[in-house]
């Protein structure tokens, strides 16, 4: 206990600049992975069979390739496929966003087919056009199915955010590794980390669970 409160004391720092790493990159993935997992879902349920294959082989490769192997290929790929130099940093959280798209345009897919049926006949019956019919009648309707899953995504988000260790990205677990490198102390500052990994992971589900409650209630 004496070491984690020296550790605390000297390289407390670093692991608040970590946690905020970890935050940083978790809202960006999902921010930006629920743009794109709109797109993905809208394009499975559409009624183009091109881009509807297109749609359904790219959530399969990405839920089917570990998310490591991912963050390897486009770490190593992805600037050379962009005109302008890009950082590991950018090249990590772009493949992040890409393998949270897939999830989220899951979570997206299931929370408008999860609309009643007779919401979608009385949008046809009105001769809505399929644009306003998602964005007037069946998207606000759906989004109290999807906003619960998707926090929940973001939780999971948190957590998988780790992996950006491996490329030394500034985040959590790689605060961790710096200061465990610099004071030989390798299990005091993994039982650090884990503790805020813990505490905030926790917390996060209770807002989650307290939300759904009042959610639940607003339907009644």
């Amino acid at each position: 206990m004496e070491d984690i409160i020296k550790i605390l004391d000297k390289y407390g720092l670093v692991f608040v600049k970590g946690l905020g790493g970890t935050l940083w990159m978790s809202f960006v993935t999902v921010a930006f992975g629920t743009v794109l997992g709109i797109l993905i879902a809208l394009m499975r349920m559409g009624k183009v069979k091109i881009l509807r294959a297109v749609a359904d082989a790219f959530v399969e490769i990405i839920r089917g390739i570990p998310a490591l192997m991912q963050l390897y290929f486009f770490w190593l790929v992805f600037p050379k496929l962009v005109p302008f130099e890009v950082s590991d940093t950018f090249s990590i959280v772009v493949a992040f966003i890409i393998n949270a798209s897939a999830y989220i345009s899951e979570i997206i897919r299931a929370g408008i087919q999860a609309v009643d049926k007779g919401q979608w006949e009385a949008a046809r019956s009105l001769g809505l056009s399929e644009r306003n019919m998602y964005m007037k009648i069946i998207l606000p309707q759906a989004i109290k199915n999807i906003l619960p899953a998707l926090c929940n995504e973001f939780i999971s988000t948190i957590k998988g955010t780790s992996l950006a260790s491996v490329f030394f990205i500034n985040e959590l677990t790689t605060g961790y590794k710096t200061v465990a490198s610099a004071t030989f102390l390798a299990l005091e500052s993994l039982c650090i980390s884990g503790v805020i990994y813990l505490v905030l992971n926790v917390s996060l589900s209770k807002l989650v669970a307290l939300f759904e409650r009042r959610l639940k209630q607003s339907d009644r």
